[in-house]
């Protein structure tokens, strides 16, 4: 593993991010009336999961602190997937799109599954 000097630079992090500019980009989409609702949902889980990662990243000194973010993470990504596929199930969205995005959400968890199994070489 490269060292890296900041969460930013983690690639579990750039992928996180570029995940909730597509889902801001396909929710801008959705009907007015889950504006409230499941937009806002949607938004704010997959937006939580980068947050997640730069909050571990800041308790990386302790190891169950940066483990217990990570799953925090892993549970907004888990989140995010059931929100796309309320999406689908409502038609705001197509079959394809609801598989790309719950298969580049899959990754992520694998992602962060990989930091949280090897939190030791992550941590002080």
């Amino acid at each position: 593993m490269a060292y890296v000097d900041s969460f930013r630079d983690l690639e579990v992090y750039k992928l996180s991010r570029e995940l909730a500019s597509t889902i801001f980009e396909i929710t801008k989409r959705f009907p007015n009336e889950e504006k409230f609702s499941l937009t806002d949902q949607v938004r704010r889980s997959s937006r939580s999961i980068g947050a997640q990662i730069a909050e571990a990243w800041a308790k990386r000194r302790y190891v169950k602190h940066f483990i217990s973010k990570l799953t925090d993470a892993d549970g907004e990504q888990q989140e995010t997937q059931h929100w796309i596929e309320v999406a689908l199930d409502c038609e705001y969205i197509n079959k394809d799109e609801a598989e790309q995005l719950i298969s580049e959400y899959q990754k992520l968890g694998r992602m962060i599954g990989a930091m949280i199994n090897k939190a030791s070489t992550f941590c002080k």
